[in-house]
């Protein structure tokens, strides 16, 4: 986004997790800063390096140590692309239990390590319920092996959640054990139009009624966002031309018996149309047709930075609240910035975007820190899934109480009692 501008002068690429350890043990002795990195696709600076730290990428560390056929298991070291996984494990008749748009670029450490959501989260859930093990690497270089295959192991406290969403401030991730779920034959992408936001919610209602198990995916647009979507992005076509409306949804359904599937999503739509849901709505004839929907849906990031400045906000909101915010802000930015709303709908994670042609003082003092007190106002987070990184690590207490925060901060300091880790990131300087 060109928001973040890093400054290193050392960039280490280390090829096992013994040469990790070493390195930690090294700069815990020396208290030198480390930054650990992986794909660089985050987007709240938590891999960026702010004061000249020791950057120790995990790049070099993208082999596949073992996958388990009969439970869908993988192994794995954390430098791994997410993408070149999910081939994998597709190949051998699974999928991986989260999708990303950065997925070409991402490493599996990084998801791990800021505990990504994605496209997937509706059906399959967070990376809490489905990674099974990790490998970490301590400040001080001791290797914590935790790297179990088991489904269920109930003995003592379970470690590894620590390391889940902590963003390398409380260890390194090495390696990954992962359940992925089997690859089921049937799968429908349906792109619908709905008139208004009430329409769109009691959509979501009657998907999880009627479509239940086979449901995968619920996200939804606003109408600015699919012109932002048709001016920036190369070779995507709108599948709803004709349509006026103000919001768009997109659903995937996956199943294991086709015809089952087909016919219960086109009974679904066919009601939801006469109960005057849908406006319109067109489901995908081809694998072609279905990329292109998903396209326009991952690709509205991608297009908000082509256009300038854009200033990127990831909230949890109950969901019958969690369009109010993009039209506040409408009104309060009038012309000075245009302001896109999208998501995850079905997990109540709103992608509120606002874009300008620049970044400018006046205009974030607009938007910050009302964003964050009207999402604490309704109890919300103010990162659902990307994080707090460097953009919101002073912005927790808006999300936990100062009793947390404060405990956090012990946890903190009892693993890396140096503060070596990824410094400046995710707790406030005023705890630690």
């Amino acid at each position: 986004m060109g928001k973040y501008k890093g400054a290193s002068q050392l960039l280490l690429l280390p090829k096992s997790t013994i040469e990790v350890s070493k390195i930690l043990s090294y700069c815990n002795t020396r208290r030198l800063a480390v930054v650990p990195q992986g794909g660089n696709t985050g987007l709240v600076g938590g891999s960026v390096p702010v004061y000249d730290e020791v950057i120790v990428s995990l790049a070099g560390m993208d082999k596949i140590i073992s996958f388990d056929k009969v439970n869908g298991i993988l192994t794995c070291e954390a430098g791994c692309v997410l993408e070149n996984l999910s081939t994998f494990v597709e190949n051998e008749g699974f999928i991986m239990p989260l999708d990303l748009g950065a997925k070409g670029s991402c490493h599996i450490g990084g998801n791990v390590s800021t505990n990504a959501g994605g496209l997937r989260f509706i059906r399959y859930g967070s990376l809490h319920g489905n990674v099974l093990g990790l490998e970490v690497v301590m400040a001080d270089g001791t290797i914590l092996d935790m790297l179990t295959t088991l489904r269920k192991d109930n003995t003592g406290y379970d470690l590894k959640h620590l390391f889940i969403g902590s963003e390398g401030s409380l260890g390194v991730v090495t390696k990954i054990s992962l359940l992925t779920p089997a690859k089921l034959p049937s799968n429908n992408v349906a792109f619908l139009s709905c008139n208004d936001y009430t329409s769109c919610q009691k959509l979501l209602l009657a998907a999880r009624r009627n479509l239940g198990e086979i449901l995968s995916a619920f996200e939804f647009m606003d109408h600015h966002c699919i012109d932002l979507a048709m001016r920036h992005l190369e070779g995507v076509q709108n599948p709803l031309p004709a349509s006026q409306t103000k919001f768009y949804v997109l659903i995937e359904t996956t199943g294991s018996d086709e015809s089952y599937n087909k016919t219960k999503l086109e009974a679904f739509l066919l009601r939801s149309m006469e109960d005057g849901l849908i406006a319109d709505g067109v489901i995908a004839q081809d694998i072609s047709q279905a990329s292109n929907f998903w396209r326009i849906r991952e690709g509205i990031s991608e297009a908000s930075v082509k256009v300038g400045a854009v200033y990127k906000y990831d909230l949890s909101i109950p969901v019958e609240k969690l369009y109010d915010i993009v039209e506040e802000m409408r009104c309060r930015l009038g012309d000075n910035a245009e302001v896109f709303g999208y998501g995850h709908l079905g997990d109540g994670n709103l992608h509120l975007n606002i874009v300008s042609s620049k970044y400018d003082d006046n205009t974030l003092a607009q938007i910050e820190p009302f964003v964050y007190e009207w999402t604490s106002a309704q109890r919300g987070s103010v990162s659902a899934e990307h994080g707090l990184g460097l953009m919101k690590a002073e912005k927790i207490h808006y999300s936990k109480s100062p009793e947390a925060v404060q405990l956090m901060a012990s946890v903190k300091k009892l693993l890396d009692p140096n503060s070596i880790l990824n410094p400046y990131k995710v707790l406030p300087r005023s705890v630690l």
